[in-house]
């Protein structure tokens, strides 16, 4: 069984910054086999992807509206996603949660993942 558990949120000023890390466990988890993504939901409001990458890291996908501002990285060592948030803005205050599956389908379809954490609270003030 894989468990995904998210940390690094917070509350942020509009222009800061906040870096998500997202950890594995498993005891037959072999992280480096996992597409990881992260994906963000506001009350309300439709599970949006944010950005994904690839099992070697050397495939990456972003949403438009984050693509300059998020950068997403995995240690396949340590068995952690991360990703890093620059120039926060109100609009990206939701809960996010990080993704895995050993299937690779369409990583930016919240349908295509089949592990998910609980979840962290990000918050940006104006």
């Amino acid at each position: 069984q894989v468990m995904l558990v998210e940390s690094g949120g917070g509350l942020v000023q509009a222009g800061g910054s906040l870096r998500l890390s997202c950890a594995a466990t498993g005891r037959t988890f072999t992280f480096s086999t996992y597409l990881m993504g992260w994906f963000r939901q506001a009350p309300g409001k439709e599970r949006e992807f944010v950005a994904a990458i690839g099992q070697s890291g050397g495939s990456l996908w972003y949403a438009d509206s984050v693509k300059r501002r998020f950068t997403i990285s995995r240690d396949n060592a340590k068995k952690t996603v991360s990703l890093q948030m620059m120039n926060l803005k109100p609009e990206d205050t939701a809960v996010y949660y990080c993704a895995a599956v050993v299937l690779s389908g369409d990583p930016r379809m919240a349908d295509t993942y089949n592990y998910w954490g609980q979840g962290t609270q990000v918050t940006v003030s104006s």
